[in-house]
């Protein structure tokens, strides 16, 4: 098993190293934060002494080195990797991928990258926060651009799976829109929600019960994590916006002018059923190589429709599609 160098020991890092580690992967990590670094090496892990030191031997161990740090972090830690690791097997979990892939293509073109993304978190960050079994269950999106190789793209997706993860393959582009709504909206709705709440004052704090707990838990996140994910991912954030301003308008004219809210109740309830319904559906597996561009990009159009790796084997990958 190939080993796994992590450059950010947070939340996500952190767990990332875990899960490799304990899927029997030789792994170790460098982080900037001296309280991550101390606690990760309390639990008895492979901890480097500066970036540049875990570089190096990924280098020398031809390691898969996986870029766990913000969005703003990226240009510098790329910096490091083109003086010490230019051609290193190279992934990352940043939120966004297009900026990123723009970033690796400028300063690292000779890495050998696949862009990833694991759909998986806690409000609560730094490395006492994650766990080997976070990406247990989860979506982990794997990026297929033209100038991917299906080397490259084994490899990020194999972490991926060892994490106890399931692989969607897809565009950098298709998932920075995807994921705009799914999961960067909803920290901009929490946001306000907590916001609009506490305008309420104490007597409404004190009535908050499951919903709003529920719909406010991503407020709890760090706001200079949720700035650089968000931010980042701005073009496609705002089509979410402008999408959620109409409906959210569209319900304040209804309810202004007939009092009812009917369409937008029926719609979210058939949305979210849909959503619980994903899964019980039927999924059907089919065998697909894995072995050259064209075999990839017939891949990530199965991903774009609701498809997933969930095994691979030599050139060839075990798929799970929608009946």
């Amino acid at each position: 098993m190939r080993a796994v160098c992590v450059i950010g020991l947070g939340l996500i890092g952190g767990s990332v190293l875990r899960a490799a580690v304990a899927a029997g992967r030789p792994g170790w990590g460098a982080t900037t934060s001296a309280a991550d670094a101390e606690a990760a090496r309390a639990d008895g892990y492979d901890v480097a002494e500066s970036t540049e030191d875990a570089l190096r031997r990924a280098a020398e161990q031809d390691a898969l080195v996986v870029l766990a740090v913000p969005l703003t972090a990226v240009r510098d830690v790329l910096r490091l990797v083109a003086w010490h690791a230019p051609e290193v097997w190279l992934t990352d979990v940043v939120s966004v991928k297009d900026p990123v892939a723009a970033e690796v293509r400028s300063l690292v073109p000779g890495a050998r990258y696949a862009g990833g993304h694991p759909m998986a978190g806690t409000a609560t960050s730094g490395w006492d926060a994650g766990s080997a079994e976070l990406f247990t269950g989860a979506s982990w999106a794997v990026v297929v651009e033209e100038e991917t190789t299906p080397e490259a793209w084994r490899e990020a997706a194999a972490l991926a799976l060892d994490c106890g993860a399931q692989v969607v393959p897809t565009s950098a582009g298709l998932h920075d829109a995807a994921v705009a709504r799914v999961s960067h909206l909803p920290h901009v709705f929490a946001a306000i929600l907590a916001a609009v709440g506490s305008d309420g004052g104490a007597l409404a704090l004190s009535l908050a019960a499951g919903s709003f707990r529920d719909g406010t838990r991503v407020a709890g996140s760090p706001p200079d994590l949720v700035q650089a994910m968000t931010e980042g991912n701005r073009v496609a954030l705002l089509d979410a916006v402008d999408d959620a301003l109409g409906r959210l308008g569209a319900a304040r004219g209804s309810l202004a002018s007939s009092g009812s809210l009917k369409s937008t109740v029926e719609a979210g309830h058939a949305a979210r059923t849909a959503l619980t319904g994903l899964g019980a559906e039927r999924r059907g597996r089919r065998q697909h190589a894995v072995d050259g561009t064209e075999a990839l990009a017939e891949l990530r159009e199965l991903g774009d429709r609701g498809g997933r790796v969930v095994a691979l084997e030599g050139t060839g990958a075990t798929v799970e599609v929608p009946e």
